[in-house]
């Protein structure tokens, strides 16, 4: 039996396949590699500090700088400049997306059939009641007019609101899409890295299924089924989730969920041993 390539060169190959699409995507906004450079280590210096120190000592400069392979001149710099603020991005995503999951779950915003109603802005349930219930003390003109500007949400003539979409994806921002890369993608890596240090014990579910053969014209159709499909799942692992989310204050906390994405890629054709296709 062989053995596989040893453990560096397997993340060296990892990591290769994984920046190549967020370098695609980096090139496309203008993103030079100095400053991705510049983030990669400010992040090594974050982990460094944060999660690798040892017990009953508090991080020193030397150590990052040992772990991280930076200068210690280096490190103290990127500890003392302050970093960006992701938060704000954040807290918008997760109260937009308790908004639009209230109104297709909370009855009083239901129809007789289940459906979301169109919504008066006022009123004891309007929009602003909706706000209110699901989202804290967020102002509700606020909410109103980030979910219009993703195109969730619609105003008619009459005044008022009419659900469109049921989840939050933002549809013309480019700055909220690139929030749910920085995200999804990190929620990803951070299974995988979990399954790899504890999997043998808690595992985390994390699968996928995939075939290499399919007709493109059928990609379209598969699209459709597994959008419905995944979409079913969510709405009732929401319903699980909604029901359980009762920690109160002091009690341990814990964010969980179950992530779902599509893949589609164009593959050359096989061939026969003379190099035609077969």
């Amino acid at each position: 039996m062989t053995e596989g390539p040893p453990l560096s060169r397997a993340l060296d190959l990892a990591l290769g396949r994984l920046l190549r699409p967020l370098c695609r995507l980096m090139l496309r906004h203008g993103m030079a590699f100095g400053a991705f450079m510049d983030v990669a280590k400010r992040t090594y210096v974050d982990v460094a500090m944060t999660e690798f120190n040892l017990p009953g000592k508090k991080p020193s400069i030397s150590r990052v700088a040992i772990l991280s392979g930076l200068t210690r001149k280096e490190v103290q710099r990127l500890v003392a400049e302050p970093a960006g603020d992701a938060a704000e991005g954040g807290e918008r995503y997760n109260r937009a997306s308790r908004v639009l999951t209230g109104w297709v779950r909370d009855p009083d915003y239901c129809g007789p059939l289940g459906l979301p109603r169109a919504l008066t802005v006022e009123g004891e349930h309007g929009f602003a009641a909706l706000v209110h219930r699901h989202s804290g003390d967020m102002p509700a003109r606020a909410v109103l007019d980030e979910l219009v500007r993703v195109g969730a949400v619609r105003r008619l003539e009459d005044g008022r609101v009419e659900l469109v979409t049921r989840a939050y994806v933002p549809q013309s921002s480019a700055t909220d899409k690139l929030h749910i890369l920085g995200t999804d993608v990190a929620d990803l890596i951070d299974a995988i890295d979990h399954n790899l240090a504890h999997g043998d014990t808690q595992p985390r579910f994390q699968r996928k299924v995939m075939y290499h053969g399919i007709p493109a014209v059928k990609a379209p159709a598969f699209q459709r089924l597994a959008a419905a499909e995944a979409q079913a799942l969510l709405e009732r692992l929401d319903r699980w989730l909604a029901e359980h989310d009762t920690a109160a204050p002091g009690d341990a906390r814990m964010r969980v969920g179950l992530g779902i994405h599509a893949i589609e890629e164009a593959v050359a054709p096989p061939s026969d041993p003379e190099g035609l296709p077969s």
